[in-house]
């Protein structure tokens, strides 16, 4: 248990982080299963621009890794071209 006030604070926001944080992972995994699931060119690749926008937004926002986000995008944007 926080021992201080600051600490108490720090817990709450913590909390609230975290929550929102594995919201995001969850919607990015979705997003990444969905697309890979798709055999139509065209839809894929306007997935793929939607997909893009997202990991570098959580990117942004330190939710994952600037190479993490480029890793994945590298392996989309290569399935993605593989489909025609």
């Amino acid at each position: 248990m926080p021992q201080h006030k600051s600490a108490a604070k720090r817990v709450r926001q913590t909390e609230r982080r975290n929550i929102r944080n594995r919201a995001s992972r969850s919607k990015m995994r979705t997003m990444m299963k969905k697309l890979r699931a798709t055999s139509d060119a065209q839809q894929a690749q306007a997935m793929l621009n939607d997909m893009k926008s997202y990991l570098d937004r959580m990117a942004a926002k330190n939710i994952i890794h600037q190479n993490k986000a480029a890793n994945y995008k590298s392996q989309l944007e290569k399935f993605v071209n593989s489909l025609g």
